[in-house]
């Protein structure tokens, strides 16, 4: 009923203006050259309309390419952000076939634009085809605007292949690329460190304990001698307590002939954390194992109370053949709560240097099965155990996470080698 009304208002209103424009009075007279045109004014305004009419459809004539390319370009984004979208719901519905094809009509209705790049190599990588990731990131990593996205994927890709030469290039041209990005800092030293290029590790990593620990081992293969006794030097004052530190630092002076200077070193990093290898590096200074007894009892008395000194002077006691000595110091490390495995290997190495037959020794033996876990290097991160030292972990390849204390495994020792099973030969 609405409409009939507007209907029939539509034709009042036409009728009316139709009996307005007839009953216009006069005439319009127009001479254009020879010709004269003599119409009534009510012709002349309906020309003028027809006139104007026309004109708007010439000009609508001419706009309607653009038209249709805007509308053609709009449908095609439509079409393009629908496809971005069916393929980000395929991507975290780990469904590959369904993101590759989305990604490829977004690629076709969008073009190569980073955002359809980055979602073909997620694509790509998703499905296992790494040919197709590595093609979308590298037109990704071409694009001076998101060549950060690009290389960042093709790193990953070669961490996962472990190319550990190309993933450190690739570092670098993502740091150009991006500078000062702390993901990557850290990234480019992990990447040193898998490399074994402990110079550029070093300069990467912040943290002191881990500069210590780069530092030994960049000291350890740099070929330059000069060189090497500064960062030798440089992990020795980074932590001291290290082991490792203070015996390549004591180890470059004992090379130059400073031999006080080596003993007063180790003797410093007995005092803040004793380890075996320490006071081994100090007695393998020694012309003969009776020289070594005044080196053992000058590094014991810079941590008079801790275990490992009653152990080392028993250890240097047993080498100079002052078994006497060597029990009363083991049954003192004993008593100050020693009851690892090495204690009763060496307490049976001290009997079988009395008498080979010892029953005692066999006694010390079987203790020695059940006893306590020698002490290890254990990675503060991932809790991984290592008999040797290495200046980062090889499980999780955290540099200087390795802190010296028990094990949680035991190995058994076998009886009668007992001086090719102890722990400082």
């Amino acid at each position: 009923m609405a409409g009939v009304l507007w209907l029939l208002g539509y034709a009042v209103i036409v009728v009316a203006a139709a009996l307005g424009l007839a009953a216009l009075p006069g005439r319009v007279t127009a001479e254009i050259g020879t010709l004269i045109v003599d119409l009534p004014t009510s012709l002349a305004v309906l020309a003028l309309v027809l006139l104007a009419l026309l004109l708007h459809f010439l000009f609508g004539l001419v706009r309607l390419p653009r038209r249709f390319g805007r509308q053609g370009i709009h449908r095609r984004r439509r079409q393009g952000d629908a496809a971005v979208t069916s393929c980000l719901v395929a991507l975290a519905a780990s469904e590959p076939g369904i993101a590759r094809r989305q990604a490829a009509r977004a690629r076709k209705w969008l073009g190569d634009t980073p955002q359809t790049l980055l979602l073909a190599a997620e694509a790509g990588r998703l499905a296992g085809r790494e040919d197709e990731a590595t093609t979308a990131l590298r037109a990704l990593a071409a694009k001076p605007e998101a060549a950060f996205l690009g290389l960042r994927g093709l790193l990953r890709q070669a961490i996962a292949r472990q190319e550990w030469p190309e993933a450190t290039e690739l570092a670098r041209q993502a740091e150009a690329a991006n500078p000062g990005a702390t993901w990557l800092r850290d990234e480019r030293a992990r990447l040193a460190i898998r490399s074994t290029d402990w110079p550029e590790a070093m300069r990467l990593t912040a943290a002191p304990a881990a500069k210590a620990s780069l530092a030994v081992a960049a000291s350890q293969t740099e070929p330059d001698a000069d060189r090497a006794l500064t960062l030798a030097r440089k992990a020795f004052e980074a932590d001291p307590g290290l082991a490792p530190a203070a015996i390549a630092y004591a180890g470059q002076m004992r090379r130059i002939g400073r031999e006080g200077r080596a003993q007063t070193v180790l003797a410093e990093s007995w005092a803040i954390r004793p380890h075996p290898d320490v006071s081994a590096f100090a007695l393998a200074g020694a012309a003969s194992p009776m020289d070594g007894i005044p080196l053992a009892r000058t590094l014991a008395a810079a941590n008079p109370t801790d275990p490992e000194s009653f152990l080392l002077l028993a250890r240097a006691s047993l080498d100079a053949g002052l078994t006497g000595e060597a029990r009363r110091h083991a049954v003192l490390a004993r008593d100050a709560g020693v009851n690892s495995r090495r204690l009763f290997l060496l307490l049976a190495a001290i009997e079988e240097a009395e008498d080979p037959n010892s029953d005692a020794a066999r006694g010390y033996l079987r203790e020695a099965a059940t006893a306590d876990p020698d002490p290890v290097w254990r990675c503060t991160e991932c809790r991984a155990e290592s008999v040797e030292w290495h200046p980062a972990c090889p499980s999780c390849h955290t540099p200087g996470s390795l802190a010296w204390g028990n094990a949680t495994a035991l190995t058994l020792a076998k009886p009668g080698i007992m001086r090719r099973l102890l722990p400082w030969r």
